[in-house]
Order: structure tokens, then C-alpha cells, then sequence
């Protein structure tokens, strides 16, 4: 028996014992040279806590970010690993006392630029009407000393109106440019927008924000990726009527204007409401693009997807599924790709008595991918991956480990692509 959003509660009260079953019939361990380092975990004694997100610098360092809300009192986190992996840096406290973060179902955006540390994430307003329960400001808050301190926030969006801007990502730029995306509600439509801006300076200020597209998915989180040859690519959840497509723009100006939205799966999923469930976008050295996302589609089935493009997202690949098991609900995908073109993608599988993170890769640029595999040891969820600039692998997610929550970050070492795979890239 399959089930969906809609069902996924009922499923959880009659079906537990089959549905754990069936979900056990998935591999356990990789079976193609891929081996796990030990995992880097991080207790996170607080009442609540949302994320973790992660990037891998130049050097292989891991950089992680989360919130967390203790005694009434939120705060946006950060930590980095020691070049050994055996260690985390104390958590340093990113924003100040006044600025409170809003609290949402979703990791702080973040990537890293050398030394420079960028996290994108939402602020409540100093004073936010009770008719306006979702209204925050889009903040981006920098270390410029590699972790140790964090500057104030730089306000993001433009508009200054109390509306939602929020599910928000980021990348850096070979030449340092910052571009954030992000889906906004400000004009006082019925609809939210999917936009964007970037800064060239560092993070100081951020210029004119640009919006792409209407009709927006309110609460599907927006993807970016940028490419060895500068285009910058935006994914997100694009509402037709009640139809919800995953589509993806890109700009060959730097982020200064986008194309129109290409629909990557043509789900044609119907599904008048917002699934919370976001795309994730990565491009491999020879420019393909990579998109992972989750839908149900005409027939209400639960699946995640991967497809690619080979003409700079202007067409895509037919969408291959990635999740086996007919007995849980797969969800939240996110992936990582490598300059050489190797995938690596991470998932949540629910039953109703587990939470499990599967990973799944693929050494062939995205043809075909390995059975997914378990890796989490107590209920596991909000799974992420980073890769670095040398192809270092790192999965990371949060644990339930009563009385306190914890993030685990676990580096993955994955074979060279396969010989195939190495002759398709060949000039």
C-alpha cells in the first residue's frame, strides 16, 4: 500500500508493522568502494532546534550552521570541524541579542568563501502585527575571519513591507559574488514571487532585487547552483493552477537577468496547497546540471527524482527514480555533485515507527544510482550533503537523542566514476 501527504497520518495509525517490514528490504551498506569515516557528532542541548546545514571549504573543512531555541531565546548557530575530523570548534553565536530569528522548518542558508562565512536567514520584525503572523526581514549575516565572529546582519530584500521572505538559499561566485534567492509575498498579491539578488561587495550591502517569477510555491524552498562557466541556475516550486512543477531559470549574466522557467519533470502532481518539500540543484565541471526533487504526480505516488541537463537547462533528461521501498514515505531530497560529475544524494524514508537517512550515488553522472542505503542510528531527519572543490564528500543531519537533539556529520568517500562515465567526459 503507497500513501501520500494527504494519507501519511491515517498510514501512521493502521499499516506500522508492514510498512517496517518492507522499508527493512533496503541495502544497509554500499557495496561498490564506497567506506564512511566516523561520525562527528555535536549534542545540542536545547527545547528545539532546526537544521543542520553544511559546506566543505577548499581545505576540507566542514562548516555547519543550525538554529535552536532554548528558554525562550532563539539563536542562529555556527561551528567548523578540525582539519582531523575528530573535533567540532565551540559553537559561536551568530546574531545579537535584537535579532531573533524566525523560526521555520528549514536550515539557515549557507556557503563559505575562503575565509568568509555567509548565512542567509529570516528575521522577525521589530514589531509584527497579529494579522501578519508569517512577516520577516531576509537577512545575511558574514564572518570575515573564518568563523571566529560574526559582523551584523545586512537587510536582503528591498521592499520593506511586513510580508514572508523566506525559503531562502545561496552561493558564491567564482569572483566572490554572493547570490541569494528567495520566495517573497510583497505586493499584496494573493501569490508569492520567486526572486533574487546579489552583492559584489562582500556581503555589505546587495543590489536591486530581481524578481523571476510569479506564482510561487509559498513554502517550497528555492535551490541555487552556479556553473564552472559563471551561469547561475535557481530552482523552485512553480504553482499551474493546482498543478506543481519543479522548474528551474538560469542567468548568463551573472545573476542580472533570468530566463524564463523550463519544468524539469512535468509531474503534473495536483496538489492545491504547499507540500513544503524544496528541489536541490548542483552542475558538474563539464556543466551539466542536476536536479533532485520530491512529487507524487498524477497518481498520488510518493518518489524522488533525479534528472539532468546537458543544454544549460533548457531541456531535461527523463527523471529517474531514486527511492525503492514501497513501504515508506520518501522525502526532503537534497544532493552534491563533484567537478567529475559524481552524485551523491540524501533522503528521508518514514514509516510509522522509523525515521531513517538513506543515501544514495551514482559514479556514471547521474545514469544510474546505487540502492539506498541507511546511515542514521536513532531517528534521524533534515538530512543535508556538501561537497568540496576537491571531492570530498560530507552528510550531515539531525538526530533525536533524548534529553537532547544532535547533529552528525559523516565524511563519505566515493570511488572514481566509472569507466563509462570517464569516456563520455573524454574531449
Amino acid at each position: 500500500m503507497k500513501y501520500s501527504i494527504r494519507s501519511l497520518s491515517l498510514v501512521a495509525i493502521t499499516l506500522a508493522l508492514p510498512l517496517w517490514v518492507e522499508a527493512a528490504e533496503r541495502s544497509s551498506q554500499p557495496s561498490d568502494g564506497v567506506r564512511f569515516e566516523p561520525k562527528l557528532v555535536l549534542e545540542i542541548h536545547a527545547k528545539s532546534m532546526v537544521g543542520p546545514s553544511i559546506q566543505l571549504d577548499g581545505n576540507n573543512i566542514a562548516h555547519v550552521a543550525w538554529m535552536e531555541e532554548k528558554e525562550n531565546a532563539r539563536k542562529l548557530h555556527y561551528a567548523h570541524s578540525a582539519s582531523s575530523d575528530k573535533s567540532l570548534s565551540s559553537p559561536v553565536s551568530v546574531t545579537g541579542q535584537d535579532e531573533v530569528p524566525y523560526w521555520r522548518q528549514e536550515a539557515p542558508a549557507l556557503d563559505v568563501h575562503g575565509e568568509h562565512i555567509y548565512l542567509v536567514w529570516a528575521k522577525m520584525p521589530p514589531q509584527s502585527p497579529a494579522d501578519k503572523p508569517f512577516a520577516n526581514e531576509l537577512r545575511l549575516s558574514r564572518s570575515l575571519d573564518g568563523g571566529k565572529t560574526f559582523l551584523p546582519s545586512a537587510l536582503i530584500n528591498d521592499d520593506g513591507e511586513l510580508v514572508n521572505h523566506s525559503f531562502d538559499s545561496i552561493r558564491i561566485g567564482r569572483e566572490g559574488a554572493i547570490h541569494v534567492a528567495w520566495i517573497d509575498g510583497r505586493g499584496g498579491k494573493k501569490t508569492s514571487g520567486t526572486y533574487v539578488s546579489r552583492s559584489n561587495d562582500h556581503g555589505t550591502t546587495f543590489e536591486k532585487n530581481t524578481k523571476i517569477d510569479d506564482e510561487t510555491c509559498v513554502c517550497c524552498r528555492t535551490s541555487v547552483a552556479i556553473a564552472p562557466d559563471g551561469t547561475v541556475y535557481v530552482a523552485w516550486r512553480k504553482m499551474f493552477g493546482d498543478i506543481r512543477e519543479t522548474v528551474v531559470a538560469r542567468s548568463f549574466d551573472g545573476g542580472a537577468t533570468f530566463s524564463e522557467p523550463v519544468v524539469v519533470g512535468n509531474d503534473r502532481w495536483v496538489y492545491p496547497s504547499c507540500p513544503h518539500r524544496p528541489a536541490s540543484l548542483g552542475v558538474d565541471g563539464d556543466g551539466r546540471v542536476y536536479v533532485i526533487w520530491y512529487t507524487e504526480g498524477e497518481d498520488e505516488t510518493p518518489a524522488v527524482y533525479l534528472a539532468y541537463s546537458d543544454d544549460r537547462a533548457r531541456t531535461f533528461s527523463p527523471k529517474h527514480q531514486l527511492n525503492h521501498s514501497k513501504g515508506t514515505f520518501p522525502d526532503h531530497p537534497q544532493l552534491a555533485v563533484d567537478r567529475r560529475g559524481r552524485v551523491v544524494a540524501i533522503w528521508e524514508e518514514l514509516s510509522p515507527v522509523r525515521r531513517e537517512v538513506v543515501v544514495s550515488h551514482s559514479l556514471d553522472r547521474g545514469q544510474t544510482f546505487s540502492a539506498p542505503y541507511k546511515v542514521n542510528e536513532k531517528k534521524g531527519e533534515m538530512p543535508t550533503v556538501a561537497v568540496s572543490p576537491t571531492g570530498q564528500f560530507m552528510l550531515a543531519w539531525k538526530e533525536h537523542a533524548m534529553p537532547a537533539h544532535r547533529i552528525v556529520l559523516q565524511r563519505m568517500i566515493v570511488p572514481e566514476l566509472s569507466p563509462v562515465a570517464l569516456r563520455e567526459r573524454a574531449p
